[in-house]
């Protein structure tokens, strides 16, 4: 749907609704993916939502209810519906008021046509140059390739009309060998862009170089982590920059912001405007979307709010408001760790003994507060030994705060997006001193 058709169908709502206050929020995502395993598609998936929230507000009580009918009278009963549950809802004294006009920028090359109107031909297309790289390395592969769109239109009875379009398209490719296996991947705006004979040729060259691992002491090792890793290790501590777990406790933050909790050589932010995330320019309440630095060289400065945690402590708005009602407060959309000045090959290059670690998986929290998550290796572990990769490594399970990779973490110069079904992150690859392993695995 194009962004004048859902603003258009977002004033409809406007207009059917009996609430004296009214939001309405048009979810459009079309989004296909192509699986595929040992070098041949097995899947195609597309699907294709629109979504219609309507937040119904009568004072201080709110109703949502939502619908994917588009005619009138569907439309008119779920806002209906909306004001019925907010008439039999509690008062709610920490809502906001809706928001009034605003003016957003979406940042450029955020929404791609080349992308939006890609089909299963360009994604077969994909596999195929990803198929050839398997098969000359004797390897199957298996992942997918994705294309999709989305657009977002919120509306207020207050005068808020605001749009954001974007595209995103990817590849995950796992490379299995004999005894060993290997992973690469790529996230684009444009789909033109994607490479898959070089991603393909990463996961190969991992699990050629991973064949017939072998076992090594647990304990804490040097450890060199790759994006993909790594980003997801840096997820883990995305709800500790939300306002509320910071008024609530549960937040390492809590301790006092303006205080050292990582190296000096550590800045984390959350940019939406950040070349590698393009990202929505306001929140779900209307509020301007702002850069903010969460960790700056080290010290806890900032955390994201939204209209009601800005107020309560007496700070600028950042604009990282969820929908509401919702019981997550305002939450950083992508965490982006700032670069160092090295390679990736200069920090393997510098590195005595230690470990090179391409993905983990099944990270659990053992301890929020401490930031304390346990998971293991995957795809591709390998022994550093004297500045050179002197073979494969079988996989760990590790027990590691988060804060304290941080702490004893240089970060390389090449950032990469990486990112999994519920988060985001823009990451350089990590040296790690001390990284504590626990126990070791027989594959």
């Amino acid at each position: 749907m194009q962004v004048s058709e859902r603003e258009a169908l977002a004033r409809r709502v406007l207009n059917l609704s009996p609430a004296p206050a009214t939001e309405v929020c048009v979810f459009d995502d079309d989004s296909a993916l192509t699986r595929f395993t040992h070098n041949s598609i097995h899947q195609n998936v597309a699907q294709r939502n629109l979504t219609v929230r309507i937040r119904a507000v009568d004072g201080k009580r709110q109703g949502v209810a939502s619908c994917d009918a588009l005619d009138e009278p569907g439309l008119r009963r779920t806002a209906e519906r909306a004001l019925e549950i907010a008439r039999l809802s509690p008062e709610d004294a920490e809502m906001s008021p809706l928001a009034g006009g605003g003016t957003f920028t979406t940042p450029q090359g955020a929404f791609v046509s080349a992308t939006a109107q890609a089909g299963a031909q360009r994604r077969a297309d994909v596999t195929e140059t990803i198929f050839a790289q398997m098969e000359g390395h004797n390897q199957w592969g298996a992942g997918f390739v994705t294309t999709a769109s989305s657009g977002v239109t919120l509306a207020t009875s207050a005068g808020l009309l605001a749009s954001y379009d974007a595209t995103d398209a990817g590849i995950n490719v796992k490379a299995n060998a004999g005894n060993s296996t290997g992973f690469a991947e790529q996230h684009v705006r444009d789909q033109r862009a994607l490479d898959g004979r070089a991603v393909a040729g990463r996961a190969a060259e991992k699990a050629r170089l991973g064949s017939d691992p072998q076992a090594v002491d647990v304990g804490d090792w040097t450890v060199i982590i790759e994006p993909a890793a790594f980003g997801e290790l840096l997820s883990y501590l995305a709800q500790h920059f939300s306002a509320q777990s910071y008024v609530d406790g549960s937040s390492f933050l809590s301790d006092g912001l303006d205080r050292t909790y990582a190296g000096d050589n550590v800045t984390i932010r959350d940019d939406y405007a950040h070349p590698e995330v393009l990202g929505m320019p306001f929140d779900f309440e209307g509020s301007l979307t702002r850069p903010v630095t969460l960790i700056d060289r080290g010290v806890g400065r900032h955390v994201v709010t939204d209209a009601y945690y800005a107020a309560r402590l007496g700070v600028a708005n950042t604009g990282h408001a969820l929908p509401a009602p919702n019981a997550y407060g305002p939450q950083p959309r992508t965490l982006i760790l700032e670069p160092g000045t090295k390679s990736r090959e200069e920090l393997i290059a510098q590195t005595k003994r230690g470990l090179l670690i391409t993905r983990f998986w099944y990270i659990r929290p053992v301890d929020q507060r401490q930031t304390i998550v346990t998971g293991m290796t995957r795809d591709g572990t390998f022994l550093i030994e004297n500045g050179r990769i002197a073979g494969g490594v079988r996989n760990m399970r590790f027990n590691q705060s988060i804060l304290g990779v941080l702490r004893a973490c240089e970060p390389a110069r090449e950032l990469m997006r990486t990112g999994g079904y519920a988060y985001q992150c823009v990451v350089p690859a990590v040296k790690v001193e001390r990284f504590h392993f626990s126990s070791g695995t027989e594959f």
